[in-house]
């Protein structure tokens, strides 16, 4: 006699919302880190410009936080695909660890941003206020806390893109796809717990 099956329902995707957050943030941080890297950081406070330059970066690193929350939320409240395998333990919790320092670091980023917006008097321009640059934010101890977690964020993305790289051209397991948009959820029979095939 067969014994009796239960339907399970699994996820290949993430949900829509996680995959749209996750490439609007894989975008804005990218902007985020060369605008300031790039463009801000080598501009003298006495360029008339900074002071746009800030209030675009402040207004992107505080939408950064936003939705960034609102990906753990969406994240916590949606089924999700189970651990992707890279074939070996060390790289499995390698994995784990950096997409979970990705949200500690990424919000920690854009705090100590906004922290250092306050102390130094900027926040301001992002409200349409025009208040003085500070002569040098290189001061405040919390320009060097931001710059370090920018460099912190950058090995990850790097880690991150060579995850991608790994999986796509060494195991060719489509990882990609569960941060496609399509079909995410599928039924599949288990046996109930307790009884075996």
């Amino acid at each position: 006699m067969d014994a009796p099956t239960q339907s399970v329902v699994r996820a290949s995707r993430y949900h829509t919302v996680l995959v749209t957050l996750h490439w609007a943030l894989a975008l804005l941080i990218m902007v985020a880190l060369a605008g300031g890297a790039l463009k801000m950081a080598p501009m003298a406070n006495t360029n008339p410009m900074k002071l746009e330059a800030l209030r675009l970066h402040m207004t992107g690193g505080i939408l950064i936080l936003i939705l960034m929350l609102l990906r753990l939320i969406v994240r916590r409240l949606t089924l999700i695909p189970p651990q992707a395998k890279t074939g070996t333990s060390v790289l499995d919790g390698l994995s784990r660890f950096s997409h979970t320092a990705f949200y500690v670091i990424v919000i920690a980023m854009a705090l100590s941003g906004l922290t250092m917006a306050v102390q130094t008097g900027v926040i301001r321009l992002v409200a349409g206020g025009h208040p003085p640059i500070p002569a040098d934010f290189w001061a405040f101890p919390i320009r060097t806390v931001h710059y370090v977690i920018s460099r912190v964020l950058m090995g990850l993305i790097a880690l991150h893109l060579a995850g991608v790289v790994y999986h796509t051209f060494i195991r060719r397991d489509h990882l990609l796809r569960r941060m496609g948009f399509g079909k995410r959820l599928q039924a599949s029979s288990v046996p109930p717990r307790g009884v075996r095939p």
